[in-house]
């Protein structure tokens, strides 16, 4: 149940991060992208079923306020948390360079993906622009605020598993 309550909080807190100080301190409007980064991260540590679940909740919360179309963020989202789910496996807790991989790749790959749906299937072509103006820019910025923000979860992730430990409770 904690984690769980953790996970919801942890939705919101990210979600007003990004929607109220990262934009204030944007730079050029680039906001970088906090729920890829919740997203992906519960993916690695808890598996594609969490990941998902985190990235459904992420996605909704950015579709009802600010979607362009309605599920297609969540839909992106669950995509991220899956795939980041899949290298639950392969995750240690010290190496923190397969989650700034994934976040990386996580963050390019909803860029360029929010561009064919939005963008190229409205016949705006200029694909080079968007790359080096957005897309490029936000990876950038969610790379360097993943270095602060990552080590911040995975303190709250070591915390739950080791009070899940001690009281001898399973969470999947």
């Amino acid at each position: 149940m904690k984690h769980f309550i953790t996970a919801f909080f942890l939705v919101i807190i990210s979600f007003v991060l990004q929607t109220t100080l990262f934009s204030w301190i944007s730079f050029g409007g680039i906001v970088p992208n906090i729920l890829v980064i919740l997203t992906a991260t519960y993916g690695i540590m808890k598996g594609d079923s969490v990941g998902i679940i985190v990235g459904l909740c992420c996605g909704l919360l950015s579709d009802v306020f600010f979607g362009t179309f309605m599920g297609l963020n969540a839909i992106f989202y669950m995509m991220i948390g899956f795939l980041n789910g899949k290298f639950h496996q392969v995750f240690y807790e010290d190496d923190v360079k397969l989650p700034l991989v994934l976040i990386f790749t996580s963050d390019l790959l909803y860029g360029l993906a929010y561009y064919v749906i939005v963008f190229l299937l409205r016949s705006r072509f200029d694909f080079s622009f968007y790359f080096l103006k957005i897309i490029l820019p936000e990876v950038i910025y969610t790379i360097s605020v993943t270095l602060i923000y990552y080590p911040i979860l995975l303190l709250i992730h070591k915390l739950l598993e080791r009070s899940r430990v001690k009281e001898g409770m399973r969470f999947v």
